[in-house]
């Protein structure tokens, strides 16, 4: 696996790095946010844009964006809008996403994007190919809010991914029984195993599937989301408590 670097933040190294989400709906709930996690264990921040009531206005997209930059300082900013097909709050055409993300790669604001590969696959390219030509990293993603596949179609989603370009690859399923977080961890291992050269984010979404969240670098997941105040996706826990479970996992590893 070749870890990813940003702002001196190596993702794929190490216990896995705890990014926290800002689901707030108004400017002022989203800076509020942002100066609460700069109180926590966070080694990076994700804006969850498509919580935001002025999302489709994206000069206040923007403007926002340079607010969060001078709070958070060098913590790193990914940049996601999720669909709501893959669990977020808003919907925006292949043509609107493309545009709103080239605005963002082009301010020079975020160091991070979230690109969702299957649900904008004739998207995709054009945003890769921008993101990188403005040294943004991509984390491609796919999101399962009703099952857990099985391994061997989470795997070729896996490589798919990293097939088309993304530095990190993203999968989140739900868990219907025990056997499906088994399911999503023997799926992350085996990338890693097999031919996985780019850092993973693998998790089994709700309480159920909390143990993913906490056993990243045992099965080789490299980041973990933890919350403050309000969690993005079900089965995320308080940022603190995730620090403390990820610091004795990696002293227990390290023996």
């Amino acid at each position: 696996m070749n870890p990813v670097v940003v702002r001196n933040v190596k993702i794929g190294e190490g216990m896995p790095k705890i990014c926290v989400p800002i689901v707030g709906t108004t400017r002022e709930e989203i800076l509020e946010m942002a100066n609460e996690i700069i109180k926590v264990p966070a080694d990076m921040v994700e804006w969850r844009v498509d919580f935001y009531e002025s999302v489709f206005e994206i000069q206040k997209v923007v403007k926002l964006l340079k607010d969060l930059r001078e709070i958070l300082g060098e913590l790193p900013i990914l940049f996601t809008f999720r669909t709501r097909k893959e669990g977020g709050e808003k919907e925006l055409n292949s043509k609107a996403y493309t545009l709103l993300y080239k605005m963002v790669i082009e301010s020079g604001l975020v160091d991070l994007i979230d690109v969702e590969v299957f649900s904008m696959n004739d998207a995709v390219r054009s945003i890769l190919d921008n993101a990188h030509k403005h040294g943004v990293k991509v984390i491609g993603s796919n999101h399962d809010f009703e099952k857990t596949p099985n391994k061997d179609e989470l795997v070729q989603k896996l490589f798919y991914m990293q097939q088309v370009g993304a530095d990190i690859v993203k999968i989140a399923v739900m868990p219907t029984c025990e056997e499906d977080v088994l399911t999503l961890l023997e799926a992350t291992r085996h990338m890693v195993k097999n031919g996985g050269t780019c850092p993973l984010v693998t998790m089994s979404m709700s309480g159920m599937g909390v143990v993913s969240r906490m056993a990243g670098e045992l099965f080789g997941s490299s980041i973990t989301f933890g919350m403050v105040k309000n969690a993005s996706a079900p089965g995320q826990i308080d940022t603190r408590d995730l620090k403390n479970i990820l610091e004795l996992m990696h002293k227990s590893l390290s023996q």
